[in-house]
């Protein structure tokens, strides 16, 4: 979880570099706090118990529809015997789980991935058009600024606001003023990237949160920014088009 979103598509395998990601099951039924329960592996087949911390989590667990209507961004519970455990909102559908770590042993940080299948009536719904660059939480306006390009670092800015005023309160939210995860339509590739800079609980944060981006390729991404304001972890929505280099 660096401050600059790598080119690499993440989140793709559930085998990476020596280590797996192995869910407790493939199937959970629909409801509220249905509890996930998942393993990190080592290569030997050993459970991983040692995590390096980053952004003060040993974990980040994202929990998102395959349609991407829906998204979680929860940080589970590790047992002694390497198990984690995570309440999860699950209407039915297909989701994409996708662990963010880095083991002890390891010099990088690993995104994993795994499907879980919600069974039920599915309520389609489509991904918005990647039109509106502004939109409203709780609230609070966010709009978007940038137009990124496959390949490349490309900027984009995304400004706070309340009442038409500008926040310059935001809050820290695991070392960060904001969080920005992106996945790519289709198979979901991860990107994440927070603004540069550690957050200050005394000077607040905001309007503009700022990050440096890099997409893999062109096509549709659905944008996720997790921020704090009163207490409060929101999250605002965007669909983008990334153009070709």
């Amino acid at each position: 979880m660096s401050g600059h979103a790598a080119s690499t598509a993440m989140g793709l395998a559930s085998s990476a570099a020596g280590w797996t990601l192995r869910p407790a099951g493939t199937s959970l039924p629909a409801g509220r706090a249905v509890p996930y329960r998942f393993t990190i592996e080592r290569q030997d087949g050993a459970v991983e118990t040692s995590y390096q911390q980053v952004h003060t989590e040993d974990l980040h667990l994202i929990a998102v529809r395959r349609d991407l209507s829906t998204f979680q961004h929860v940080h589970p519970t590790r047992a002694a015997d390497g198990t984690w455990s995570v309440p999860l909102d699950l209407d039915a559908g297909v989701y994409r789980v996708l662990a963010d770590f880095r083991p002890a042993g390891a010099d990088h940080q690993l995104v994993l991935g795994a499907d879980l299948l919600v069974p039920g009536e599915l309520e389609r719904v489509d991904l918005p058009a990647p039109r509106a660059s502004v939109t409203t939480v709780d609230g609070y306006t966010v709009t978007l600024h940038g137009t990124p390009v496959a390949g490349q670092d490309s900027d984009l800015v995304l400004s706070v606001r309340e009442g038409g005023r500008p926040v310059t309160t935001l809050q820290p939210y695991l070392g960060a003023y904001g969080h920005l995860v992106a996945l790519r339509a289709g198979d979901l590739a991860y990107l994440h990237a927070h603004p540069p800079g550690a957050a200050d609980d005394d000077t607040g944060g905001g309007p503009d949160l700022a990050f440096v981006t890099s997409f893999p390729t062109a096509g549709t991404y659905r944008l996720f920014l997790d921020f704090r304001a009163g207490g409060v972890v929101r999250t605002a929505a965007f669909t983008i088009e990334v153009r070709g280099g």
